[in-house]
């Protein structure tokens, strides 16, 4: 795994990149979330939907949303982007759309946009 770092408006934003999945479960989001904040000291994390399990996406698995309360644990926000309109799931879109609208998990098309987001809250 690759972390970049972005400052914008005084916020340090970590962007990951990697040719592996990072996150399968709930125990490789909280080592993900431990190792981000140990090697970067950021708070707020880009993650691309292809380095997230498909399983994750399947709200019936309830991973989505046993992975993310982690987040809000561990006060970390995170923007994962990517195209989801290849998902047909009303529940997810549901999901993704609550979440938008809350300060903490955003589900947004690409990495401007991401860190335009994760630069105000």
């Amino acid at each position: 795994m690759k972390i970049n770092i972005i400052k914008e408006n005084n916020t340090e934003i970590a962007v990951l990149d990697s040719s592996d999945i990072l996150i399968n479960d709930v125990q490789s989001a909280l080592d993900l979330i431990a190792t981000v904040g140990w090697e970067t000291g950021c708070s707020r994390i880009i993650i691309d939907k292809s380095l997230i399990s498909e399983e994750f996406f399947d709200l019936k698995t309830k991973l989505a949303g046993e992975i993310l309360q982690k987040f809000i644990n561990y006060h970390v926000n995170i923007a994962i982007v990517g195209d989801f309109s290849v998902y047909t799931s009303k529940s997810l879109r549901d999901f993704i759309y609550e979440s938008n609208k809350g300060r903490n998990i955003f589900f947004l098309p690409d990495e401007k946009a991401a860190i335009d987001k994760l630069s105000k809250v």
